[in-house]
């Protein structure tokens, strides 16, 4: 009975998306009306997608469907396990904040774009995730991959009108499509090497697969997937495609679907194919690592609010893959119990990432509404004129730094112990490898935590610095709801988080068979977050009410200490000269020093523009403009060589397009007389 619910369920969820993208079709003509059915749809749709992933894991049941498909080979096989389930639950809840967040935030469209088209991408958008990680054979895992990245493209050039949203468009489709063609070639190797795409088949078999087309496999869905993902140096989409999309998009890209890469990482490197060398786990990581530390340097040097976000996204991945590299270094060594240990971590943190990622760019799309601009360099003074919208981003902010009690630090901690635990127990050749790793993750949480401080207080302290900033409002109530609910999360998550990794290890986990002992490396209980041996142990509802407790006792010694003195308000002193927004530190004086520190990594460049009063006599200057840049070596060093070679090979192949159709035959007739040469010679 548990599983046919489950079944309902998971199909009621497709079918309120279908139903929610063909009826903003419909009624696109009446904007107001086209923004209800689509949020209303996917609200209702993610909610009961919410209630199927959290009900599969509390019940530990799964289902297995196959639908008959007019194609040989194509299979439309839905599979939801305890991985699916929590994938499908990460992505129903972001879903679902993200619609309610939208019913106001899409208003400042209508008039300007088709309501009716959004509603249609943005429900088909969610479905296809959820498609990604329910399906059970790889061509039509394919399929559904396609489709989120097709739906995916047409919302992030929604607003088409903007020359930089189509190109940022274009450069996500170019990239999301190499990255598909390398899962192609995967996954057709694979059936060359089982003779089948179905799951089932494939576990079966994968220990029969040669050593080269494994590892072959190995780094084609890694590329594929890591592309998808945003991790180094595949990563040159992301921070172009995530501001350009609208906020509530960019929430759900950045929160979710980067993660459909990391599930099906998981599903291949350690259910498919778990028996992969070491190698497969130090290569994962080292990029891990990589991802980690130069996202957030290249976060440091961003003044534009989304894309500082979206590097982030990528410093984010690098810590899951920290802790799924982990794991498949454990479980190539034997050490299957640290291996589930870090495959938990890495799941954690991709719930924890989820929540405060979308928080974070839903905050920063309600400045954007108000604002006007994404330069951080324009804000100011913000918290006075939003205050729930800059109490949520500070949330946000501290979760994303790794701050007790929230869910960011939480999951880091985790991650730490997997390292650690990989420093305590694996034999010297591979130990510097996770000494490594923990030192990235270190010095990443540090410059995480100095970004977030130039990111809030150059937005919302000191003084507005533009006209729109010091005029902003706050946003609709829905917005704040959205941004209340999942600061909520952060605080939530964090405090209990035992218990949620402890959902997560017990239920997650079940399509492991063969990781049957792997409790014995993470102590089962509510309250008490550890390793079995009970090294770094940690109560989070300890931590919280201690520092609840301590702000509570500072707060009382202030009021008691200051009760007799009188306060007086009055003007900062200016030592006699006006006080200007120009005075302020800005986000570019903030990060300077730090990037100066790394600038044998970053590259940074500055370019001065000095206006004289008297151009014969340069003493007295007029104005001073100074402009900091920091290289894209990605763009200069790999791709613009690429294309620049893809571009003289198309000019040399074209000659041979002359136009008549007779010598077109003529290149079939060749064609033709040599395969039928080749088969008679076979």
């Amino acid at each position: 009975m548990i599983s046919l619910s489950l079944q309902s369920s998971f199909f009621m969820t497709l079918s309120i998306f279908i139903v929610g993208a063909i009826g903003s079709l419909a009624v696109n003509r009446n904007a107001k009306l086209a923004n209800i059915v689509n949020h209303t749809a996917a609200l209702a749709g993610s909610l009961v997608g919410l209630y199927t992933g959290v009900s599969a894991l509390l019940s530990h049941a799964t289902f297995r469907v196959s639908v008959p498909s007019p194609l040989p080979l194509l299979s439309y096989t839905f599979q939801v396990d305890g991985l699916s389930a929590f994938f499908i639950a990460v992505i129903s809840l972001i879903g679902a904040v993200a619609s309610v967040y939208a019913f106001d935030y899409v208003r400042h469209y209508e008039g300007k774009y088709n309501l009716g088209m959004l509603g249609f991408f943005y429900n088909v958008f969610i479905a296809s995730m959820l498609l990604v990680v329910s399906t059970g054979n790889l061509l039509f895992f394919l399929v559904a991959w396609e489709v989120m990245s097709l739906s995916s493209y047409f919302l992030v050039i929604y607003e088409h009108d903007d020359p930089s949203v189509v190109s940022a468009g274009t450069l996500y489709f170019i990239m999301t499509h190499a990255g598909t063609a390398c899962l192609t070639v995967a996954v057709l190797l694979i059936h060359a090497a089982t003779g089948s795409f179905d799951f089932t088949v494939i576990r079966q078999m994968a220990g029969h697969i040669p050593w080269f087309t494994r590892d072959a496999i190995f780094f084609l869905t890694l590329v594929g997937l890591g592309t998808k993902s945003g991790i180094i140096p595949f990563h040159i989409w992301l921070p172009s495609a995530h501001p350009a999309a609208p906020s509530h998009v960019s929430a759900l890209m950045s929160g979710v679907m980067i993660k459909t890469g990391i599930y099906m990482m998981v599903r291949l490197y350690m259910d498919l194919f778990p028996a992969g060398p070491v190698f497969w786990g130090l290569t994962v990581l080292g990029i891990g690592a990589v991802s980690s530390v130069l996202g957030v340097l290249y976060a440091l040097t961003e003044h534009d609010i989304k894309k500082l976000l979206a590097y982030h996204s990528i410093e984010n991945i690098g810590i899951i893959l920290l802790g799924l590299g982990s794991a498949m270094t454990f479980s190539a060594m034997g050490m299957k119990a640290f291996a589930i240990l870090a495959l938990t971590a890495a799941l954690f943190h991709t719930l924890n990432h989820a929540t405060f990622k979308a928080l974070l760019f839903l905050g920063a799309g309600a400045v954007i509404t108000e604002t006007h601009t994404r330069n951080i360099e324009e804000y100011g003074g913000l918290i006075k004129r939003m205050p729930y919208t800059a109490f949520f981003f500070l949330i946000g902010s501290l979760a994303i730094s790794a701050l007790p009690p929230f869910n960011g630090f939480a999951s880091e901690w985790m991650t730490f112990q997997s390292l650690f635990a990989g420093i305590r127990t694996v034999h010297t050749s591979v130990l510097w490898a996770f000494v490594t790793a923990a030192g990235a993750l270190a010095v990443t949480g540090g410059l995480a935590a100095a970004c977030f401080v130039k990111a809030f207080g150059a937005t919302f302290l000191a003084r507005p610095r533009s006209t729109h900033a010091e005029h902003a409002t706050e946003v609709p109530h829905t917005m704040t709801i959205a941004m209340g609910t999942l600061a909520a999360l952060t605080l939530i998550i964090g405090i209990y988080a035992s218990s949620i990794t402890g959902m997560i290890f017990t239920g997650g986990f079940g399509w492991m068979h063969q990781l049957a002992n792997a409790n014995a490396a993470y102590y089962q209980e509510p309250t008490i977050f550890a390793l079995r041996d009970g090294f770094a142990a940690l109560r989070m509802p300890a931590v919280f009410l201690e520092l609840t407790g301590a702000c509570i006792a500072v707060y009382l010694l202030v009021s008691i200490a200051t009760k007799q003195r009188k306060v007086k308000i009055a003007g900062t002193w200016d030592c006699g000269t006006t006080l200007t927004p120009r005075m302020e530190i800005t986000a570019t004086g903030f990060s300077r020093s730090i990037i100066t520190i790394f600038k044998g990594i970053l590259r940074p460049s500055k370019q001065v523009d000095v206006e004289y009063h008297d151009a014969d006599m340069r003493y007295f200057t007029k104005s001073n403009h100074v402009a900091l840049f920091v290289a894209d070596p990605y763009r200069a060093g790999l791709y613009r060589p690429v294309s620049n070679a893809l571009y003289r090979i198309s000019h040399v192949i074209k000659k041979i397009q002359i136009g008549p159709i007779n010598t077109y035959v003529l290149y079939m007739f060749v064609a033709l007389l040599i395969l039928l040469v080749i088969l008679a010679i076979r």
